[in-house]
Formats: structure tokens, C-alpha cells, sequence
């Protein structure tokens, strides 16, 4: 296969490193991982492999000239093939554009965005989509979006579903989860929320679902929010407050990769009761990890759970108060799920990804496809 330099942006690292590795050392002589200045950035967790080269650029992110910005450039070495991850591909100065769209919240729920991202993202999104010589999806749901709200022709967008990071699916031993839950000051069972701290997570409701199945059952464990504060995040603390939770509901910032898998191992459920998701890692990681998942019925969430766990409804407290009685309770109920999350965490894999990902990369090169992927 001829030399092709392959250019990525910074928000798609962990994942071209995590799929290159299931790459065959045929595939591409050269490929430019790009990040964003400064030049001392933070690693990736896994690095990017020897036949990477890195190179950072100047350009900002989410700046309004930010595809022309980007474009002067990369038109000194144009790459062959440039493969956006948040979906603004450089308006020239490149051969062919691979973009990746995880989510369109901003044409579902455009009042959960600050004005500023509103403007960027809508006066970016239909030119992106235009101009992009292919799309890749992170769910059949985001496709299905990308073909109805915005007309992209269905041939031009592909779905390849993420995995979780290999680490979740390591053992870790009773001493180790001990530790974490030591250092954060938690016993085992508690109800686990995992994600930035802004509208579209819903929280308001998990905090009042909590709340009545407290008042209701006297059931009394923690519910710990795990996720840095995002915007727009003044209900949370409201409805925090007005409850009386203060002492009930546990913030915590930082906890990343193995912390994030001890938490998981340790807690009773996980729930998500987003309003909507392009996908739903934290769900695959704790399935992944025996964690039983409630997810709202929204988004990609119910086509990446499927069966293996509870679709609650995203408007409806007590159905949560409920279920998250239940799973935390009815130990039947919790090692059906737990067995049930396992199964379906093995049908995501960053090999499979990894495949589909490099299939794409080929076909907008024009290139004839050596890697399949599984079916």
C-alpha cells in the first residue's frame, strides 16, 4: 500500500491509538496524529504507536475560523486524508475529509447549549456534513439523525460503534477497589452517575427519583455524581438543595481509568437517565465492569444496552425510584443483569472498530480494502 499520512485532531486520539494497534503494519507507512498547541501536551492513554509522527497545530478549537485557520496549515503538506472528530474538517488545504458527528444535541435540545456553542455549532453543522467526503456515526441512532434532520444521503454516513477502554475489562482484586473506595470515603452498593455536569444528563430527575426512593423505602445509600461541572448546571445544585441531599449525594471530580473501574466494580448500579446521548460509554464501561445499567429511553442509549439492562423513561421519576429500588435490593435482579451486561460489553471491541474505522479510511481514499470487519 502506498505512503498515505493519516491527520487527526486531538479529540480523536485515545481512539486512533487504541484502534492503530489492531492495524496491520501494511497499512499506512506514515501517519500525522495532530493535536492542538501548546506543544507540551498532555499524553494519551494508550500513547500513539512508533509509526506515528506528531505535530501540533495552531489553530483553536470551536473558533469560528477555525476551518480556514486550519486549512493554511495543513496546505504546506497536504495529507491525503484528514479524519475530523468533531466533525469540522479544514475547508481546504486537504485531499479527501473523513468526519466523525457523535451527537446532535444542539437540533434536539438547542436550550442546553450556551448561546455561544449554539451559534458555532449551527452555522457549522451543514457545511461539515457538505463538504465531508464520508461520515462515520457513533450509533445507528446519530445516522439515522444526520439522514432525517440534516438530508445527508444515507450512503454517505456509516455507523462504527465505539468500545469501552480495554483497562475496564481487567481484574482488579478486593484490596484495590478497597483502596478507592477508602480514599473517597464510600461504602460498596451506592448509585453511580457518570458524565459532565450539564443539562443534558438529567440530572434534576435522578436527584428527585433518589429522593422519593429514600422517602419511600428508607433505603439509604449514597448517590455519587462522578464528572467535572459543565455549563448550564444551576438546577443540579438547586434541586440538591431543595431536597436536602446535601449530606445523600456525593460530587466527585477527577476519577479517571482504573479509580473510574474500582467505581464501577463497587457500585450497585449505574444510571443514566440522559435526555439524549450519541452513544453512552460510561453505560458499555460498566457493563463491561458487572455494574448493573439503567438507562433512559432516549438517544442511542436503548441500541447500546439493549436488553441487558432497564429503559426507564426519561420523564419519569418514579419509575426510577423504582428500578433503582429494585436493582439495589433483589439480588436475583442484580446478577441477571450483571451476567446480561457482560454478554452484551463482548459485543463492542475496539478490534471491530478498529476495522471499520480503517475500512472507511480506504474507501474515501479510494483504496482497496485489507482489513474486514467482523460481523
Amino acid at each position: 500500500m502506498r505512503d498515505y499520512p493519516i491527520t487527526s485532531g486531538a479529540g480523536l486520539a485515545n481512539t486512533c491509538c487504541t484502534c492503530s494497534p489492531h492495524w496491520p503494519n501494511s497499512i499506512a507507512k506514515t501517519i500525522t496524529w495532530s493535536d492542538r498547541w501548546p506543544k507540551t501536551a498532555v499524553p494519551t492513554s494508550p500513547p500513539p504507536p512508533p509509526r506515528w509522527h506528531r505535530r501540533n497545530l495552531l489553530t483553536p478549537c470551536h473558533h469560528r475560523w477555525e476551518r480556514w485557520a486550519l486549512g493554511a496549515e495543513l496546505a504546506v503538506r497536504p495529507p491525503h486524508l484528514w479524519h475530523s472528530p468533531d466533525f469540522i474538517p479544514p475547508a481546504w488545504g486537504v485531499r479527501r475529509r473523513l468526519i466523525t458527528v457523535h451527537d446532535v444535541t444542539f437540533l434536539h435540545y438547542p436550550q442546553f447549549l450556551t448561546a455561544e456553542s449554539r451559534r458555532y455549532y449551527h452555522d457549522q453543522i451543514a457545511w461539515a456534513v457538505q463538504t465531508a467526503d464520508h461520515i462515520s456515526a457513533d450509533s445507528e441512532h446519530t445516522r439515522q439523525d444526520l439522514i432525517h434532520l440534516l438530508g445527508v444521503p444515507p450512503e454517505k454516513v456509516t455507523t462504527v460503534h465505539l468500545a469501552a477502554n480495554p483497562l475496564y475489562a481487567r481484574p482488579y482484586s478486593a484490596a484495590e477497589i478497597a483502596a478507592t473506595l477508602a480514599q473517597h470515603n464510600l461504602p460498596r452498593g451506592f448509585i453511580l452517575a457518570v458524565g459532565t455536569l450539564e443539562p443534558r444528563k438529567n440530572l434534576p430527575l435522578l436527584l428527585h427519583a433518589y429522593a422519593q426512593m429514600r422517602h419511600e423505602t428508607g433505603l439509604d445509600v449514597p448517590l455519587v455524581l462522578v464528572g467535572k461541572r459543565g455549563w448550564l448546571d444551576e438546577a443540579v445544585w438547586e434541586t440538591w438543595a431543595q431536597l436536602g441531599l446535601q449530606t445523600a449525594v456525593r460530587h466527585l471530580e477527577g476519577v479517571f481509568d482504573e479509580q473510574l473501574a474500582h467505581l464501577y466494580h463497587a457500585a450497585g448500579l449505574l444510571a443514566t437517565p440522559s435526555h439524549y446521548e450519541g452513544f453512552g460509554l460510561p453505560a458499555l464501561e460498566a457493563m463491561t465492569c458487572g455494574c448493573p445499567v439503567l438507562v433512559s429511553d432516549r438517544g442511542s442509549l436503548p441500541e447500546i444496552v439493549g436488553s441487558a439492562g432497564r429503559i426507564l423513561p426519561a420523564d419519569s421519576p418514579s419509575a426510577w425510584a423504582e428500578a433503582m429500588h429494585t436493582t439495589l435490593t433483589d439480588s436475583a435482579v442484580r446478577e441477571q443483569m450483571t451476567a446480561a451486561g457482560h454478554r452484551r460489553a463482548r459485543d463492542f471491541s475496539w478490534e471491530q472498530t478498529a476495522a471499520q474505522t480503517l475500512a472507511l479510511y480506504q474507501q474515501v481514499l479510494g483504496l482497496p480494502s485489507k482489513v474486514k470487519s467482523k460481523k
